[in-house]
């Protein structure tokens, strides 16, 4: 039956729908309503769940792989995939984290498929995005720079890209979900699937690495 408006839950009504979800306290009230949404198959759900996160795993895909279709690719890969699991999620983790960990999952098979081929793809800073003339370097915000300091900026990002590339993909995925995406250690445990002390170990490497990479900047 079609609703003509929204409904609003109060606080114990969502406490008492993720209780009898039996879902962990890991994810929010909000969340646990999302979630429910999505495991009832609501076409609505999905596309608040894909409008809340989608931007933010394609930004992680985008910086683990270089490769702005290859990311936009791996973005839908990764909501099909969410759409197909999400009966058996449990709500252990919150939904981003969940997310992020389909879409790493999809990207290391990804690189695994290149390389059985003999391919590696990359992509570089100035390439355009998609069919028009805007580059991924244009994407990022400007502000008020002047022209020698937004020269000075742009070289300082493709070398910091560059050296992100570079590293070693166990450190690159730790570093970017850390220094960039801003989880927590638990979290970035939780969704490369190692330990506590195995993601505190990559991402001191991944970020020395940057460091020896980045020396002069």
């Amino acid at each position: 039956m079609a609703l003509s408006r929204s409904i609003a839950f109060d606080e114990d009504t969502l406490n008492e729908a993720a209780s009898a979800a039996g879902l962990d306290t890991a994810i929010s009230r909000q969340e646990a309503a999302l979630l429910e949404g999505l495991k009832a198959g609501r076409q609505e759900a999905f596309d608040t769940l894909i409008e809340r996160f989608s931007s933010d795993i394609f930004a992680t895909l985008y910086r683990i792989t270089e490769d702005a279709e290859e990311a936009a690719d791996l973005t839908q890969e990764t909501f099909i995939s969410a759409a197909k699991s999400v009966a058996g999620f449990r709500g252990d983790s919150g939904l981003k984290t969940w997310l992020y960990r389909i879409a790493i999952n999809h990207a290391r098979n990804r690189k695994r498929w290149w390389f059985r081929r003999g391919r590696s793809k990359t992509i570089s800073i100035d390439s355009p995005i998609g069919p028009s003339e805007q580059t991924i370097g244009d994407t990022l915000d400007a502000g008020s720079r002047s022209p020698e300091d937004e020269a000075i900026w742009r070289e300082r990002q493709l070398s910091l890209r560059r050296a992100l590339n570079e590293l070693p993909e166990i450190f690159r995925e730790a570093v970017v979900l850390c220094d960039i995406e801003g989880l927590s250690y638990d979290e970035i445990a939780e969704v490369l699937g190692i330990s506590m002390g195995t993601v505190k170990s990559r991402i001191a490497r991944g970020r020395e690495e940057l460091r020896r990479k980045l020396k002069g900047y």
